[in-house]
This record gives C-alpha cells, sequence and structure tokens, in this order.
C-alpha cells in the first residue's frame, strides 16, 4: 500500500460549535421561568438550553449571543439554532435571527495502521510537536487551514477546525505524512 493509493477514510464529525445573535436583549429570569429544559447560571450570567432534536445545547447571554453546541453537521447547527430562536420568539423576545456563523468543527478519523510519534514529530519539526510527559498525542498545526491535529500512536486523529471543509482537507493533507511514519507494531 502507497501513499498515493486512494484510501477511504471515515471522518466522523463529533461537535460542530456555532454562533448567532438576536439582536434584541434577552431577559433570562424569563427564559429560564418559562422556557423548557432550562438551566439558569446567574453567577456566570447565561442561560443553558437545550434541544432534542437536533441534539444541541445552547448557552444563552442576555445581550443576545447565543452559542450552540452538540451538532453533528453544519446543516443540523443551523437548524438547532433557527430552532432555538423560534423557541425565544414564543417566549416573547422580537428575536431576528442573524450573523450565523460556524466557529469550530471537531472530527476524529482512525488511520488502517499505527503511527510512530517520534519519527512523526522529528520528521515534521517545527509544525508537529510531542510531548509524551503531558499528552498522549502528538499535535500538528495547519496554519493555513487553521486547523490543529492530535495524532495518537494507535492511529486516531482528531481534528479541529473552523468549519467542514477545513477539516476533510486537513486530514487528507496529513495522511502522507503519517503513512511515512506508520509503525509495523499492530
Amino acid at each position: 500500500m502507497e501513499a498515493n493509493n486512494d484510501v477511504a477514510l471515515d471522518i466522523i464529525i463529533t461537535n460542530v460549535v456555532s454562533v448567532f445573535r438576536t439582536r434584541c436583549h434577552l431577559n433570562l429570569r424569563t427564559i429560564a421561568l418559562e422556557g423548557s429544559n432550562v438551566i439558569y447560571k446567574p453567577e456566570v450570567g447565561k442561560v443553558l438550553m437545550k434541544l432534542r432534536k437536533p441534539r444541541i445545547t445552547a448557552s444563552i447571554w442576555s445581550s443576545g449571543k447565543i452559542i450552540c453546541t452538540g451538532a453533528t453537521s453544519e446543516e443540523e447547527a443551523k437548524l438547532g439554532a433557527r430552532r432555538l430562536a423560534r423557541c425565544l420568539q414564543k417566549l416573547g423576545f422580537k428575536v431576528k435571527f442573524t450573523a450565523f456563523k460556524v466557529v469550530n468543527v471537531l472530527a476524529v478519523c482512525t488511520m488502517p495502521f499505527h503511527i510512530h510519534l517520534i519519527q512523526f514529530t522529528k520528521n515534521n519539526r517545527p509544525i508537529a510537536s510531542y510531548e509524551p510527559e503531558l499528552h498522549p498525542a502528538a499535535s500538528y498545526r495547519i496554519k493555513n487551514l487553521k486547523a490543529t491535529v492530535q495524532v495518537f500512536s494507535t492511529g486516531s486523529i482528531t481534528v479541529t477546525g473552523p468549519n467542514v471543509r477545513h477539516v476533510a482537507m486537513a486530514v487528507e493533507q496529513i495522511y502522507p505524512l503519517l503513512f511515512e511514519c506508520k509503525s509495523t507494531m499492530r
């Protein structure tokens, strides 16, 4: 098997974080008392609201800024954010769904081989770093994609990036580098 062969890797998106604004002030106490699936955190100044479908958790601030986490695709993140805005409208707020943006995507992928992390780090200095005393994975930062890849010796990788396309490109870019350092242990 050579590095230039096309290998189908399953990239599983585990979390999509998105942000949007309501363009109105939100009374957190009203949301906590009248809303459903709500946790009020007055010491932090926010309300957590959970939706079942799509399964997301939203952090709501009185300024109207809302951060949604837990979606497994960009489309699901937008649908969840819109449903949340609708819930707030039903509570009597004059919500306008604006400035929606996906800010972070977390994905996992498993290579079909183990990886020799010390060799990987030596081959890719200064971009790659490996501190086994601090973390079991080597860290590889791809500046032009704004993505970070955590590489484990088992062949499992965790990718964090600004959107799904960048995450997929990061996996594509790191595969040949990982293939060079594949370990003989199994």
